[in-house]
């Protein structure tokens, strides 16, 4: 699977991600919010998928950042940026059904199905995905 900068440009550095972002994780990191700290130590080792990218992306704009101002940020971090791909549509479908009862969103399916297809554990600021039964490691930032 190839990583790829926001820009299309390959991430310097190491390219082996440790960790999957939820957009609640990288939100609460370029918001300073509680358990950013927890995202920054594993910034540099992690990746997102793009669904996650864009929703991360558009709830800054809601917070009122440009989104010119939004990319540039986020494009400066470096994180390599995962292509949503039909094996990721394939095993989020899959979670429909173990996720429903919780009320998991097509992104944090996305999040989870790219944690289960790297085998990295994912980072979320939802208490909720704890309460679903699947084998990745959530990690609660907060």
């Amino acid at each position: 699977m190839n990583c790829i900068g926001i820009g299309g440009r390959k991430p310097h550095g190491k390219s082996v991600s440790e960790a999957v972002l939820d957009a609640s994780a990288l939100i609460a990191f370029l918001r300073n919010e509680p358990g950013a700290e927890k995202v920054a130590d594993v910034l540099g080792r992690s990746c997102i998928s793009a669904v996650n990218l864009a929703e991360c992306m558009g709830k800054m704009v809601e917070y009122g950042k440009p989104l010119e101002d939004v990319a540039y940020q986020i494009d400066r971090l470096q994180i390599p940026v995962i292509p949503f791909d039909g094996a990721h549509a394939k095993i989020v479908a899959s979670l429909l059904k173990p996720t429903r009862k919780a009320g998991l969103s097509l992104g944090d399916r996305a999040c989870l199905a790219l944690a289960m297809n790297l085998a990295i554990p994912a980072f979320t600021t939802d208490s909720d995905w704890g309460k679903c039964k699947l084998e990745v490691k959530i990690v609660k930032i907060r």
